[in-house]
């Protein structure tokens, strides 16, 4: 029995998601709860699991694909009317909905039908769901498409053999595995017939692909080989924005344009704060975690929460209210080779020092092999970004959105500095404190960053405090 395994809502309220790599092929046996595909969404590559035991039919999709939420991607051959072969392991009900729908979706018209090559109709489906997910009602919202070219079907993947045709069947023409220009099987057919190279064209759709437009538009103006000779005088790169830099791109402008920023500086001498980090790691109870600066900064700024709570709150535009939040989501911003992402470690006031070591250790790990997953990004509280990694004094940061504070943290290097009268090379490090001036006043924000600068010049100050 032909079964076909549909992209599933990870969550989060995502219409689409990339494909990044298979790790079957047509032919292969597969398992229950065999990882088969990874795909990447705005926030977060996520391993899929396949719900049933059978052969791969076929793959639906390629790697490097947008496909929308629902839309097949694997068909797998399995055992007439058994879900799981005699002998293995009951699937459990989170990974059986991966294959279902809750909500019927009906075929595209001029789509393939389900059971069209006497295969009976399958039962109604039920919508994807991830294992650890549940289904967000009618959260998620699909893009209009755009109209079809007569003649094709408005969902080809649904059997990528053949095509409708003026009523008729006829074989599809073949599809690379990779390709270089961003463009729709029916704008490639096109540019095929038009006699058009793609590759010397420059879209102007979604994602700078080439649309029907821009194919009759070349054709008819003879624009290709004017192209060519642009793109030898003048190469260029197109960079498609999708996944995590999307979706940081869109935070950021909105984020920018909606609170009202102020940023505030403050230079300190952190020599002491070195020599504790120092003392740290010869502690058995640090023996098997990283202690770094960065770990006292955040101890720094948990107990600045702790004497100034407005700091840790967010705006709430519709209710015009100033939420305050009791708790502490640290967040700490990383570069991946995927762009920004700003995991936070949960209930971080709740730690102890050395706990608090193991979690951002944790934390930075997992981001930096692209493995942070939606829910350890969401419901930040304060976030502390480390621009010192990169050689960097200071900067002005952009608060992450729903957060009324961020603090840079800047390099640390040795620089001439006075000590009672006399001139000494010290450690020094610049704190960069940006806040949403709606919810913290000067007055408010400058002792906030004090405070923090006090614990980090003198580390005794946070025993002091907490």
């Amino acid at each position: 029995m032909r079964r076909e395994f549909k992209l599933p809502d990870v969550g989060e309220g995502l219409t689409e998601a990339e494909v990044v790599r298979w790790h079957v092929e047509a032919g292969d046996a597969v398992k229950v709860n065999q990882i088969v595909v990874e795909i990447e969404t705005a926030k977060s590559i996520v391993e899929l699991p396949i719900p049933w035991d059978g052969v791969v039919a076929e793959l639906l999709a390629e790697a490097g694909q947008t496909v929308d939420v629902g839309a097949p991607i694997i068909a797998v051959e399995t055992s007439e009317g058994a879900e799981t072969p005699q002998g293995a392991p009951a699937v459990p009900e989170e990974t059986r909905a991966l294959a279902e729908d809750l909500v019927p979706t009906p075929p595209a018209e001029g789509a393939v039908e389900p059971g069209a090559h006497g295969s009976p109709a399958p039962k109604e489906e039920r919508q994807a769901v991830l294992v650890g997910y549940g289904v967000k009602t009618g959260a998620t919202k699909r893009r209009p498409r755009k109209p079809q070219a007569p003649g094709i079907p408005a969902n080809p993947v649904a059997n990528p053999s053949r095509v409708e045709v003026d009523g008729g069947s006829a074989p599809a023409p073949p599809s690379p595995r990779r390709v270089s220009v961003l463009a729709k099987p029916p704008v490639r057919k096109l540019a095929k017939d038009l006699g058009v190279d793609l590759s010397t064209l420059a879209g102007t759709g979604p994602e700078g692909s080439i649309t029907r437009e821009d194919v009759h538009a070349a054709a008819e103006a003879g624009a290709a080989p004017v192209a060519e000779v642009a793109a030898a005088e003048r190469p260029e790169e197109r960079i498609p924005v999708k996944g995590v830099r999307k979706m940081t791109a869109q935070a950021m402008v909105a984020s920018a344009f909606t609170a009202p920023h102020v940023t505030e500086f403050l230079q300190l001498d952190v020599t002491n704060t070195m020599e504790t980090v120092r003392r740290l790691r010869t502690f058995r109870d640090f023996a098997d975690v990283k202690v770094s600066p960065l770990l006292l900064v955040a101890k720094a700024v948990l107990t600045a929460v702790k004497r100034h709570p407005l700091i840790n709150s967010s705006w709430d535009e519709a209710a015009q209210e100033i939420v305050v939040k009791r708790y502490v989501n640290l967040g700490i911003a990383a570069a991946t080779p995927r762009g920004l992402v700003v995991p936070n470690v949960k209930d971080a006031h709740t730690l102890s020092l050395s706990e608090l070591a193991g979690r951002l250790a944790e934390l930075t790990e997992t981001a930096r092999a692209g493995r942070t997953q939606p829910a350890e990004m969401a419901g930040g509280t304060f976030t502390i970004t480390n621009v010192g990694v990169f050689g960097v004094d200071a900067g002005t940061p952009i608060l992450n959105p729903g957060e009324a504070a961020i603090l840079a943290v800047g390099q640390i290097r040795d620089m001439p500095w006075v000590v009672d009268g006399e001139l000494a090379v010290r450690k020094v490090t610049t704190l960069a404190l940006s806040f949403d001036h709606r919810i913290i006043d000067g007055e408010l924000g400058s002792m906030f960053l004090r405070d923090v600068g006090d614990m980090l010049e003198d580390p005794l100050h946070m025993l002091a405090w907490s």
